[in-house]
């Protein structure tokens, strides 16, 4: 099972689901570049979570990230407005 660099499993991730993506690393795995190479080229775009955290060297955005939440994720992928909110509160 992957686990996005945003830190939800690729399973239960909506693009996953669709078919549209393959899978994801973490931003500080050494195939992330790779990965958002092959999102380029295969569906025209790259995951904005994965690259912010990939140009930042952040393995996981939930655990990792100093400006979790920001907002390439209060943009709405993969996490709620409302889940969000939570951490913005503490």
């Amino acid at each position: 099972m992957g686990i996005g660099a945003c830190g939800i499993a690729c399973e239960v991730c909506s693009h996953f689901i669709k078919g549209a993506c393959e899978g994801c690393v973490a931003g500080n795995d050494e195939g992330a570049a790779e990965k958002l190479n092959i999102q380029e080229s295969k569906l025209g775009f790259t995951c904005p979570v994965l690259e912010c955290a990939f140009n930042r060297k952040v393995g996981y955005c939930l655990k990792d990230c100093d400006k979790f939440p920001c907002e390439v994720l209060y943009r709405g992928f993969p996490y709620s407005k409302g889940f969000l909110d939570i951490f913005n509160k503490s």
